[in-house]
């Protein structure tokens, strides 16, 4: 692959991803005046319009939340798919020098947020579902603001940002289908393995047309819905079955070409939608008690706190240590202020949050997305702050 197609395709990528978390915020702001004005049953009354779709004996019948957070989100993890394939192969995650820092921010950003969350939730069982919440990170919202810092940010840090959003993703997605996955239907999982063969059998054909495997895919989803775990992995599956490299090189990529295809929709089409669809949060009722309630407590203290301890901290040990290198023209400021906007959780931990509380009542759920709320934002506002302080290739003293 020629390395200025896959130079132009990040770019292309960032400049989507910041344009689109300026749009996330859009909805996030027009949600939350929808919940909490004389609309509110009317925004309500739109996200529980029943939906159904038949063949046979065959039928799919949801509210419209439930298409979008089931069907929508599977081409958004389609997505990611697609550039975790891509990234493993010939990008920041083909090689091991490129994996180290991000890969150590990742697991710190992982595991300290779901500590906090943990310890100030141990005594609630129900609760306790929620420990996955904290520890997600939404690069649209994260680079979203760093597109409003020009070029005070350094390249080298956008990509470590999005090398680390891409493992935090592919950690989700694990973390999903182990943990938030319901009762299980065998014989609807063995139709999905069955299909999923299927899509690995056209990949080593050499099959490159993609509308075979978007056919074969809508059955893997509908056979994955059936079978209780979460749909939304099968358009994880769909993507490592989509072929990168052909033997021709006047044929485009299927994976590059489907990649380039789908950003926008989802860029600017189901991520906004997935916003507007989640993030409205009725604040009648809440006080400063409801915020320090375990719930949000929790999840608010893990994505601001927990998030920048443990991606500045393990990517700290691993500079220090020598295993990695601090990002090309940036300081340990510029480091630590990104660390900071790896606290916006918004998109993927509103996502987890509706899984992990979907069956647990709607306190849980409403006080779930107003821990995300207060905590993202906590995160950008002081992100955006030090990074626009300490612009200049400055080094904290250690």
């Amino acid at each position: 692959m020629n390395p200025k197609r896959v130079t132009n395709l990040m770019r292309e990528f960032l400049r989507l991803e910041s344009a689109s978390g300026l749009i996330l915020i859009a909805m996030l702001v027009l949600a939350m005046l929808l919940a909490n004005s004389p609309l509110s049953n009317w925004y309500n009354a739109l996200l529980e319009i029943p939906m159904s779709v038949s063949v046979g004996a065959l039928e799919i019948a949801k509210p419209l939340l439930l298409w979008v957070n089931d069907g929508l989100m599977a081409v958004f993890f389609l997505l990611i798919g697609l550039e975790v394939k891509r990234e493993i192969i010939e990008g920041q995650l083909s090689s091991r020098s490129q994996l180290i820092l991000p890969g150590l921010a990742a697991l710190g950003g992982l595991v300290l947020p779901a500590l906090i969350y943990v310890g100030i939730n141990r005594g609630d069982a129900n609760a306790l579902n929620g420990w996955a919440i904290p520890a997600a990170t939404d690069i649209a919202f994260a680079l979203g603001i760093l597109s409003l810092l020009g070029q005070r940010v350094p390249i080298s840090l956008k990509l470590f940002l999005t090398a680390l959003a891409i493992m935090d993703d592919l950690a989700a997605i694990l973390i999903i289908a182990i943990f938030y996955s319901g009762d299980l239907s065998l014989t609807s999982l063995l139709l999905a393995a069955v299909m999923l063969a299927v899509l690995f059998m056209l990949n080593r054909l050499r099959v490159i047309r993609l509308g075979a495997y978007v056919v074969a895919g809508i059955i893997l989803w509908v056979l994955v819905l059936k079978s209780g775990v979460h749909a939304t992995l099968a358009g994880v599956a769909l993507a490592f079955a989509i072929p990168f490299r052909v033997e021709s090189k006047e044929t485009p990529s299927p994976l590059l070409h489907l990649e380039h295809m789908l950003h926008p929709w989802v860029a600017f089409g189901i991520m906004p939608i997935f916003a507007f669809a989640n993030a409205g949060v009725p604040l009648a009722g809440i006080s400063l008690s409801t915020l320090l309630s375990p719930v949000p407590l929790g999840i608010a203290l893990g994505l601001f706190v927990g998030k920048q301890v443990g991606v500045f901290g393990f990517s700290w040990l691993g500079i220090k240590t020598g295993l990695a290198q601090l990002p090309d023209n940036s300081s340990w400021w510029q480091l630590y202020g990104t660390a900071v906007l790896c606290g916006i959780g918004f998109t993927m931990s509103l996502f987890i949050g509706s899984l992990a509380f979907e069956h647990r009542g709607l306190d849980y759920a409403s006080t779930a997305r107003l821990g995300i709320l207060v905590g993202s934002f906590l995160s950008a506002v002081a992100g955006y702050a030090i990074l626009r302080a300490f612009r200049t290739n400055r080094t904290m003293q250690s």
